[in-house]
């Protein structure tokens, strides 16, 4: 009787050593694939934010020369309404200056707007959320048009040279 009462039940309570070391070498294992993933996730933001950016900005330039041609601004100088406001043309492209391309674009809060003077005018955006390791390949440029036959360009870096980190 009394070695019946010292016998264990036969059901086993917890897990074993060798279960727990399996358990955390498959973690491991998981951990070393999935981490780079998510470290290379705020770089991928940021290159999309700089494409997106370069989209916009050549979008409202195609729609403020639209607007330019349909009114008949396509001298050196005019401006054209876009929601109310004023946007100064030169040859039928938006100005590189705050009145120009900027004030077509309204607002680009996470960008930071630099306008370069010279002939031709430029305005650069660069993101405002972080310093770029190489500025000349994170930033959107916009070169105002020269003349009637040199229209306005918008220049970003191609997506595999993007550094933005």
């Amino acid at each position: 009787m009394i070695y019946r009462k010292c016998r264990k039940s036969g059901k086993q309570r917890g897990f074993t050593l060798i279960e727990l070391v399996v358990v955390l070498v498959i973690l491991g294992i998981l951990a070393a694939f999935a981490i780079p993933r998510f470290v290379n996730i705020s770089q991928d933001a940021r290159e999309a934010a700089l494409k997106g950016l370069a989209g916009s900005v050549r979008s409202t330039v195609a729609l403020v020369h639209g607007m330019a041609l349909a009114r008949g601004q396509t001298g050196a100088a005019g401006t054209v309404p876009i929601e109310g406001i004023n946007v100064t043309l030169a040859f039928g492209y938006p100005t590189a200056d705050a009145t120009g391309i900027q004030a077509a674009l309204a607002n680009v809060a996470e960008f930071t707007a630099t306008p370069a003077a010279g002939p031709p005018a430029t305005m650069t955006w660069v993101p405002a959320n972080f310093t770029p390791v190489t500025p000349a390949n994170c930033q959107v440029i916009y070169q105002q048009a020269a003349s009637a036959v040199a229209p306005a360009t918008v220049t970003s870096p191609p997506p595999a040279t993007i550094n933005c980190s």
